[in-house]
């Protein structure tokens, strides 16, 4: 257990069993420290570090990728492990170790009453300086010209901007990825993602009632580029506020096509679990070699997508 501050508070937080929870390529346990290929990009050789003990050079929390250059504390890879917020990745480890800073072998967590205001939408002005429409980027990855034009994503120098919105069109977040490697970041105060349907507002302007699910928004991205309204969770989790959006929507048909990988089979289950009786299910299942939607259109095309729905096998139950 190590000390690190979270929101101006101290907490006592187990950072080497938090990272244990994550499949790691080549990882070498120390004393000290994680060592493994960086989750930030393809790596061959170990170049990534975070320390779970404080050193005399580092902090408990501490990482870094020497190919990249990505560095920072716990809280920012965290969120980029679940996938999320920084401010989500924060308030789960203050949910989960409470104010900490006591002994580790008595932890009292006191139930605190939180005052929570009501969430706004971001300013349209967050995109004023993106250069909004194709790119050679999400071109390259086999994104339409005119799907990108409609969903409004852009660059910002060598980032790719992506907007999330609400049902009503308002911003309700900007997902900003480096075109360079795998690493991502969201605008700060932005709406919490587990709370957030990517694609929403095109499901509303198109009263679209079948609907491709995939992870990321770049697959999403994909389905559209075959002509599928495609949405996205944003990660490998989904939230009961996921849940809501969906079925509260014009959607009546969701096509669950998820990666090809072991996170991806636990998102299927757990769509199907809190999706079953409110829309018609049915899962489609990515070609085998291919990871997801997007590799699978920039390997095969359109028309190999188009195959995948094709072939998704239909829920049987009684929907309500």
């Amino acid at each position: 257990m190590s000390i690190i501050t979270i929101n101006g508070v101290p907490t006592d937080v187990d950072i080497r069993e938090e990272l244990e929870q994550y499949e790691w390529d080549r990882p070498t346990w120390h004393a000290d420290r994680l060592t493994a290929a960086s989750p930030f990009r393809d790596d061959r050789t170990p170049s990534f570090y975070v320390y779970y003990e404080d050193t005399p050079t580092a902090k408990a929390g501490y990482f870094g990728d020497s190919g990249t250059g990505e560095r920072g504390g716990f809280i920012k890879l965290l969120a980029f492990l679940r996938e999320e917020t920084e401010e989500e990745a924060a308030f789960y480890l203050a949910e989960t170790y409470g104010t900490g800073g006591g002994d580790a072998r008595l932890k009292l967590r006191i139930p605190r009453l939180k005052i929570v205001e009501p969430r706004r939408p971001l300013a349209e002005a967050l995109m004023a300086d993106v250069k909004i429409g194709p790119n050679g980027y999400l071109t390259s990855r086999g994104i339409s010209e005119d799907v990108q034009r409609e969903a409004g994503v852009g660059l910002d120098g060598q980032t790719a901007v992506i907007p999330w919105r609400l049902p009503n069109n308002r911003l309700a977040n900007v997902k900003y990825r480096s075109t360079r490697n795998k690493a991502f970041w969201y605008a700060k105060g932005g709406w919490p993602i587990r709370g957030l349907i990517y694609g929403v507002d095109v499901v509303y302007a198109q009263r679209a009632k079948v609907a491709v699910l995939s992870e990321a928004e770049i697959d999403a991205l994909s389905w559209r580029t075959a002509g599928f309204c495609g949405i996205a969770t944003g990660g490998s989790k989904f939230s009961a506020e996921k849940a809501d959006i969906i079925t509260q929507s014009p959607i009546e048909y969701l096509i669950v096509i998820t990666d090809n990988d072991s996170a991806g089979a636990q998102l299927r289950k757990e769509v199907e679990l809190k999706m079953r009786c409110k829309v018609r299910l049915a899962h489609g299942y990515i070609t085998e070699g291919f990871k997801d939607a997007n590799e699978l259109v920039m390997a095969e095309g359109e028309n190999a997508l188009k195959r995948v729905v094709d072939r998704a096998e239909v829920v049987k139950g009684l929907r309500v």
